[in-house]
Order: structure tokens, then sequence, then C-alpha cells
């Protein structure tokens, strides 16, 4: 992708998805995530009803009259988009490839947060840390982001959520808003998982394809693996083929289900011919 194709498609995003942010998830997301606590205001003299718990003895001593410590909320939060880019992200049947999807969803986000002032911090992997950006805040670290999203192409297709995970908390000390995008066609990654979940509010966002969930009769057909670039003749009209197939499917879904669920954290469903918009709407109301 040249320069001038790569700005174009950049700029496309940002209008669609900053005009989501502003107007439609900025508020939904400023109530849905609270800050990381209170955080020290000023000092000021004692009043009646006042916890005496709050007093700052040092300054006390000083004016040699009683004063205490004001607190307020932290709003300010650290948002961390964690991305799969492997290869089973560059496949679609409606029109639309999973990781276009995933790209805005991943820009609409970015800017909600940038509407509340947080930093955005960005980890792309595959079953390894494939680019990591830091926490920053700002318009031009959001398209810097989105930049990336379209541009950067792994060096590997496979997928291993347990390393993106304990990447995560090895990285991020203080407790962030994160945000995993992927299809999550996946396994064993459940205790990572629960590590990062006691100090991070995670939320899994699953984007998968109508033609994933099963396999039609169509009799004899070459089928790529996107992970592992194998091409493999299957016969669909076999019952067998297609039951063990939806098998498959249905494991790596409940295990998915399953394991944010006991870990506590949030998850949204979002098939690439649906809206986003509204799945995401939905789920920052339920919070």
């Amino acid at each position: 992708m040249d320069t001038k194709e790569l700005l174009k498609k950049v700029r496309k995003i940002e209008i669609k998805t900053r005009r989501l942010s502003n107007h439609i998830f900025s508020g939904e997301y400023h109530t849905s995530f609270k800050g990381r606590g209170m955080t020290f205001s000023e000092v000021r003299q004692y009043q009646y009803g006042d916890d005496i718990r709050a007093i700052d003895w040092n300054v006390t001593a000083r004016y040699n009259e009683a004063h205490v410590k004001v607190f307020e909320e932290e709003r300010e939060l650290t948002m961390m988009l964690m991305v799969d880019i492997s290869g089973s992200e560059n496949f679609g049947t409606q029109n639309q490839f999973k990781k276009d999807i995933v790209t805005e969803i991943a820009a609409t986000m970015a800017f909600s947060a940038t509407q509340n002032n947080d930093k955005i911090g960005l980890i792309l992997f595959s079953d390894q840390i494939e680019l990591y950006i830091p926490p920053k805040k700002g318009r031009s670290h959001v398209l810097r982001i989105i930049r990336e999203l379209l541009e950067l192409e792994p060096k590997s297709r496979k997928t291993d959520l347990t390393q993106a995970l304990k990447f995560l908390s090895s990285t991020q000390k203080k407790k962030a808003i994160v945000f995993l995008i992927s299809d999550f066609m996946c396994q064993g990654y459940d205790h990572s998982l629960n590590i990062a979940a006691k100090k991070h509010d995670i939320t899994g966002i699953r984007v998968y394809d109508i033609r994933e969930e099963s396999i039609p009769n169509i009799g004899m057909v070459s089928m790529l693996d996107a992970e592992t670039g194998k091409i493999a003749l299957i016969d669909t009209a076999s019952k067998t083929v297609r039951f063990n197939y939806e098998k498959q499917y249905n494991q790596k879904l409940n295990y998915f289900k399953d394991s944010f669920s006991k870990s506590g954290s949030g998850v949204v469903h979002t098939r690439v011919d649906q809206s986003y918009v509204t799945k995401l709407l939905s789920y920052f109301k339920s919070r």
C-alpha cells in the first residue's frame, strides 16, 4: 500500500469512526467506565463532620490548626486496545473481512477515549507481540494507531492469546480499560486471562463471519487454513465432516464464553454483516 492510498484509508476510517465516537459512543463510554479511584486535590481547614482519618498531620502541625486532605474522583483512564492480526482475520464472505471490522471498532474506541481525555495504547499480536505502542493522548496518536492497524503485516499468521495477555500484565502496572478484539479461534488462555482480569477491566469483542459457524453442503472443495497456509480437499457432502467442523467451532466459542465469564470480564459478539454499533451500545448500557 503506497503512502497516498494509506492516508486516504486512514482519513476515511477517521471520518466514519470519529463521527460515531463523537455522537454515539463518547457519552456511553464516559458513563460505563469509571476512574481508577480518588486522587488528591487540595488541603483545607478541618470542618465539623470531616473524617478525622483525612487529617493532614504535617500541615496541621505547621499551622497549629487542623487541616484535612480533599480528594476527588480521578476520571482519566488508560485504554489498551489488544488486536488480533493473525491470518484468520483475513476472512470474510459479506463484502468485508473481519480485519476491516476489527480496525473500525478499534478506531471508534480510541476516539471515544480521546473524547474523555484518556490515554490509548495498542498491542497488535498473532502468536507473538507484533507491535506495542505505549499509551498516549491526542488525535495524532490515534491516527498512528489506525495506520498501524491498516498497514502492519504480521510476522506470523498463527494466534496465541496467552502471550498477548502475559505481555499486557507485564507492561501495564496500573489498571486499564482493555478491549481484546479477536475471533477467539484458539484455546488455552484462561489462566492468563484470569491473572490479567484481576488488575484490568477487560472486554472481549468477538468478530466473526456467518460462514465460520458451519460448512454448507457444496461437494468437494479446496479449503485454505489461514493460519497454517495449508490447503486441504474437503468433502462437504459428508455429514461427519460438517458435524466435526461445527463441533470444533462450538468448542472454541464455548471456551471463550466460559473463560471470560469465570474471569469476570465482559463480552461482545458482533458478526461481520451486522452493526457493531448496536452491539457496543447495548453492551455499554448494560454495564
